[in-house]
């Protein structure tokens, strides 16, 4: 029997991959938390993270074919999920501290760019989507401008 989709499981850490951990399930059964569903953080090590044996909890993803997708960070209630940013440094004081800074970058991009939601609530596929467009149209920008410059004519 599948497991629900939607459903928050318990279950222990059976065998760790480097490109996830699969993990037995209560009911029977057991299913992958693929990398990008461990942590709200960059995960470049499973290990660190995650141990053979561990018990955790898991939210099911899709459960389709005999193949069962999980989640340890979405499992987790909505407080924990939003991983606490550092605050930035503010100027230092000093000699280079006192000329002011250009408020805008010198080559800006037309693509209209939409604001992010925050992390852990968007799918993986959805961040690359918005990558790959925007730095298709910064690319093409670039090429453009340095067309110009190379002495290039269009016909």
């Amino acid at each position: 029997m599948e497991p629900q989709v939607g459903s928050i499981l318990e279950g222990k850490v059976t065998s760790i991959m480097k490109f996830g951990a699969f993990v037995a399930l209560e009911g029977g059964g057991s299913g992958l938390v693929h990398i990008s569903e461990i942590a709200n953080t960059f995960v470049e090590d499973v290990h660190d993270h995650l141990q053979t044996g561990q018990a955790v909890k898991v939210l099911v993803l899709s459960a389709e074919n005999g193949r069962v997708n999980l989640s340890i960070k979405k499992a987790l209630p909505q407080q924990e999920r939003r991983a606490p940013r550092a605050p930035r440094p503010g100027p230092q004081a000093g000699p280079r501290s006192a000329a002011p800074r250009p408020s805008q970058p010198q080559f800006q991009s037309r693509v209209r760019q939409e604001p992010l939601p925050p992390s852990g609530d968007q799918a993986f596929e959805d961040k690359l989507k918005r990558f790959l467009s925007s730095s298709e149209g910064k690319m093409a920008d670039l090429n453009r401008s340095m067309d110009g410059k190379r002495g290039r004519r269009r016909r």
